[in-house]
This record gives structure tokens, C-alpha cells and sequence, in this order.
């Protein structure tokens, strides 16, 4: 299967480099057209010069960008020139109601589309050890799964369109609980005067381990931030769980704390931080010098 990829950020990249890798990838496109060429100059896949054309080409078009709009733009240009029959696998994170709009306008020209959201961070992205939550028609999931499994390391059907991305929100939800529980723990372990490192060591393997404590506490120890999931985007995330919850009469006291808690670290200018980044505010919660 001959797949083009668009959206070379900081996760598509490391993914189209995995579909390289499996054999799979033909072709690439990215806004930012000289992001696009030096992924063609390290790999040797060319760069298409319009997402139309990258769908010509291809029979399968993979997407990895960050908003509803941006999806639906896409959509928009590949749509005339998508072959009948192809896939188009999305793994951005939208609204499950994007996700089905988008189905819905491919389904015109006799495309799939599989709306395919992905957890992992940057580390699972680089070694295709995605989760990968996908919603859309099942033969169509059976054919990406080639495709997927080059990507991702447990990848699951979830039900029709749309269903990948109401996933894709629970695993949000459950993320912003997890940061910030430990970003108030490191705080107060520092706090405490206790060693940090060896705590780190220790507590991953406890009972209130989880893959951001063990990745992202040494962040918290060295109060550095790379980013392997911004803060804005997660925000924006966040906004779509709140909206899916309003959908349904529901309030989230979880995402609304953490979407709060984003906004302080976006107005202090730490937006493009990695969420561990929210350690800043809990450190300050302890008086100290």
C-alpha cells in the first residue's frame, strides 16, 4: 500500500519516518514547505507540492495536524483529487463531530475515512509504540491495519466515526489528572527535602506509578520543559472534552481545573512547554527560598 503523509510536527514526523521504514510511505506534504523538504532530503521520499496532489498519488493519505479546522481544510483540498476506494486515517485530535463531518464529505468521493487518534508522546511516536484509538467502518480499519501497526503498538477498533476521537478524549481527561497529581506530588516530595531522583526510581514502581511519573517527573527534578505535548495543544484538547461533556449536560471538574490551570502558564508565556510544565504553578504553592 502506497501512503502519503501530512503533517510533519513534532509526532507526524517520527510517524512517516516509521511508514519509511515499513516500506509504506511514497510521498509527504507539510505546511511549512521547508519542513517537507528536508524530510525529503533525509529520507529520499519526495515532497508533494499540494495535498491534492499527495492524494493522487496514494492509497492511503495519513493526517497528523493540530485542530478541527486544519482537518477539515485538508479534507477540503484532497477531496476532489482522492482516489475512490482510498483510506484517509486521521490522527489528529479533534471533535468527534469533525471526525464524522469528514467522513461524511469523503464518503462523497468513495473514500474511507478513519478517524485515528493517537496517545503516546513524542517517545511513542518516535519508536511506534502509539496507542491508537480508531473509529470508522471496520473493513476500512482491517485494510489501515497494516498501516497503523507500522505506526502505533496496540491499535484498537472502537466503533463507527467519531468513536476514535470520543477515546481520544477519555484519554485526555485521564491525563490531566494524572500531570497534575503529580506535578502537586513532586512539588511537595521537593518541598519535603526528600531526594528526588531515588523517589522517582522508587515510586515508578508503586502503586501510584503511571508512564507520566516515570517520563515526565525528571522534567519536574531539572525544571526543564521540552516539549512532548505542549500545554496549548493539550488545552485545546481539553476544550473538546469540555464541549463533547456540554453535549450531554456534563461539567468536568477535572478538565475544568486543568483547563484553569493551563491558562496560568499560557498567560506566563509557557504555552509551548510540555504540560509537566504545570510543576511551575504547584512549586509555588510551598513557601520557601
Amino acid at each position: 500500500m502506497r501512503a502519503g503523509f501530512i503533517g510533519l510536527g513534532a509526532m507526524g514526523a517520527h510517524m512517516a519516518r516509521n511508514l519509511h521504514k515499513a516500506g509504506m510511505l511514497a510521498t509527504v506534504w507539510n505546511r511549512t514547505a521547508a519542513t517537507a523538504r528536508d524530510f525529503a532530503r533525509e529520507t529520499g521520499v519526495p515532497a508533494a507540492p499540494s495535498p491534492a496532489a499527495l492524494a493522487a498519488g496514494v492509497d492511503a493519505v495519513v493526517l497528523c495536524v493540530s485542530a478541527d479546522d486544519d482537518v477539515l481544510e485538508v479534507v477540503a483540498q484532497i477531496a476532489p483529487a482522492v482516489r475512490a476506494g482510498a483510506l484517509v486515517i486521521d490522527c489528529s485530535t479533534v471533535g468527534a463531530a469533525t471526525a464524522r463531518s469528514a467522513a461524511a464529505r469523503l464518503a462523497e468521493r468513495g473514500a474511507s475515512f478513519l478517524d485515528c487518534p493517537v496517545s503516546g508522546g513524542v517517545e511513542g511516536a518516535r519508536d511506534a509504540t502509539l496507542a491508537v484509538m480508531c473509529g470508522g467502518d471496520a473493513a476500512a480499519f482491517e485494510r489501515a491495519r497494516p498501516l497503523l501497526a507500522a505506526m502505533g503498538r496496540a491499535v484498537t477498533h472502537f466503533g463507527p466515526s467519531g468513536a476514535g476521537q470520543a477515546a481520544k478524549a477519555t484519554n485526555q481527561i485521564m491525563c490531566a489528572g494524572i500531570i497534575r497529581a503529580v506535578a502537586e506530588a513532586m512539588a511537595f516530595a521537593r518541598a519535603q527535602q526528600l531526594p528526588l531522583e531515588p523517589l522517582v526510581e522508587t515510586l515508578g514502581k508503586g502503586a501510584g506509578s503511571s508512564w507520566y511519573f516515570v517520563n515526565r517527573a525528571p522534567n519536574m527534578i531539572r525544571g526543564s520543559f521540552p516539549a512532548g505535548f505542549r500545554v496549548r495543544l493539550h488545552a485545546k484538547d481539553l476544550g473538546i472534552c469540555r464541549a463533547m461533556a456540554a453535549e450531554m449536560g456534563a461539567t468536568l471538574p477535572v478538565v475544568e481545573s486543568m483547563l484553569d490551570e493551563y491558562a496560568q502558564l499560557i498567560e506566563q508565556g509557557y504555552g509551548d512547554e510540555d504540560i509537566s510544565a504545570d510543576y511551575r504553578l504547584k512549586a509555588a504553592l510551598f513557601p520557601g527560598p
